[in-house]
């Protein structure tokens, strides 16, 4: 297997084939596409550490994130992780037999269905988190305080203009299940 090129190199054979780019544009987009793939990677090797995907830990700080206690509709939750309901019924299965989280009608409307957080899957969310912590402190271990801060502007900063220019592009073109 032909090792991937160095950014050096693709930016390179892209100048040769198409004159008109811009090499310092290339450098940053190329080196921001090879680290969420990489991150990604990382995370997906934590998360079977513990016994779960990366896109169960998904579910997880989705049902995290809306507070306690921790119970959102499948149809909240899939347009939350930008899936399909069909795809998000897979993964709620799926994770309903793990013990991840519990599926019920909700009392107050009994054709609403609620998907809450079990004490396990809190628990698989908690150890993914630990090991995220370490894993990006040591990823950011190089970078001062000022320079976090302003990497962390600029990042937003263009999350922000991407967010605004491609408003649907939250969710994904393919699921993940």
């Amino acid at each position: 297997m032909a090792a991937e090129p160095t950014i050096e190199e693709q930016i390179a054979a892209y100048q040769r084939e198409f004159q008109d780019l811009d090499p310092q544009v290339e450098q940053i987009v190329s080196a921001l596409g090879r680290l969420n793939r990489r991150m990604n990677v990382a995370y997906g090797r934590q998360t079977s550490e513990i016994g779960i995907s990366n896109t169960e830990w998904e579910v997880l700080k989705a049902l995290v994130l809306s507070g306690a206690p921790y119970r959102l509709g499948p149809g909240d939750l899939a347009k939350r992780l930008g899936l399909t309901p069909a795809a998000m019924t897979h993964r709620i299965d799926r994770m309903v037999q793990e013990g991840l989280v519990t599926r019920d009608r909700d009392e107050n409307n009994r054709v609403r269905v609620i998907v809450e957080l079990t004490a396990d899957g809190r628990e698989k969310w908690l150890a993914a988190m630990r090991l995220a912590t370490v894993f990006e402190e040591d990823l950011l271990q190089d970078l001062s305080p000022t320079e976090r801060t302003a990497l962390g502007e600029v990042l937003t900063r263009l999350l922000r203009r991407v967010e605004h220019a491609q408003p649907d592009a939250g969710g994904r073109l393919n699921d993940l299940d």
